[in-house]
């Protein structure tokens, strides 16, 4: 597997490009425990982001019924299609941020890093039932954060919304070619039950975590603009605001129940309009 990939990068006298994230990893027993952990049949389709050389992408070709791998390196698209004959792969080459979907119902994937944030959001706009990922440990750290933790944040806040989170490995930088300048960890996603999903009001998250150690108060009277409110408007709901559920809590304690109920003191008051 490792031989596999320095083999090809010595044959086509490869660079891996920063601008794309590109860490490819090169440690098997990593990639075998990554895939049992998706609890891979042949009754699985498979969405893979970011295949690089194939590592994975093969491993998956031979536990799943299909594969779908993203890519939006052109160089990387034409290597694949010529080095590997994958009877149930499909390489899609484009960005994953724009591309539409196929239908899958699991996700592997060493994600390019820059893009974990809005890849992590478009996954949980989709049905599926178990997603392994691979992100920064700093990232992976703030994925799992629970209300109160020094590292919750509005990603923590938004994940617990829709989904079950659990770091479960940490993987060293020298696990991967290049080597990066930070660990990483692989994260196993699964998305809770549709009735216990919630729906937040992505422009109250974004207000409350500008200022994710005030009160919840004193955020939305800091960023009452990101409400749509002038600085007029937000003096004359002040008082109101006042009654409202969790109003002296931290920021950063707040469950996603927590901001659901103060979404919903705001729109009966009339302060919150935007959906």
């Amino acid at each position: 597997m490792r031989e596999r990939l320095f083999s090809l990068i010595s044959k086509y006298g490869l660079r891996a490009n920063s601008d794309l994230g590109q860490n490819f990893l090169i440690v098997p027993d990593i990639i075998e425990r990554n895939v049992e952990r998706a609890e891979l049949s042949e009754n699985d389709t498979v969405l893979e982001v970011g295949p690089g050389l194939g590592v994975l992408t093969d491993v998956l070709s031979r536990r799943a019924g299909k594969v779908y791998a993203i890519e939006k390196d052109r160089r990387l698209v034409e290597i694949l299609r010529k080095e590997y004959d994958w009877p149930n792969v499909e390489i899609i080459e484009g960005d994953a941020l724009r591309v539409e979907f196929p239908e899958f119902n699991k996700i592997v994937s060493n994600l390019p890093y820059q893009i974990s944030s809005p890849i992590t959001f478009r996954f949980l706009r989709h049905e599926f039932e178990r997603a392994v990922l691979i992100y920064q440990l700093e990232f992976a750290q703030r994925m799992v954060a629970e209300p109160g933790d020094r590292n919750y944040s509005r990603l923590s806040l938004m994940v617990r919304a829709k989904a079950h989170a659990e770091l479960v490995e940490r993987i060293g930088r020298g696990a991967f070619w290049p080597r990066p300048k930070v660990d990483s960890a692989v994260v196993v996603l699964e998305p809770k039950p549709k009735d216990e999903r919630m729906e937040l009001n992505e422009d109250l998250v974004r207000a409350l975590f500008q200022h994710r150690r005030s009160t919840v108060l004193a955020a939305l009277k800091k960023s009452h603009h990101m409400l749509g409110l002038s600085r007029e408007e937000f003096k004359r709901v002040r008082g109101v605001l006042s009654a409202m559920p969790h109003a002296k809590k931290r920021v950063f304690q707040l469950s996603p129940k927590d901001v659901l109920d103060i979404e919903g003191f705001l729109k009966e008051e009339g302060v919150l309009t935007r959906p």
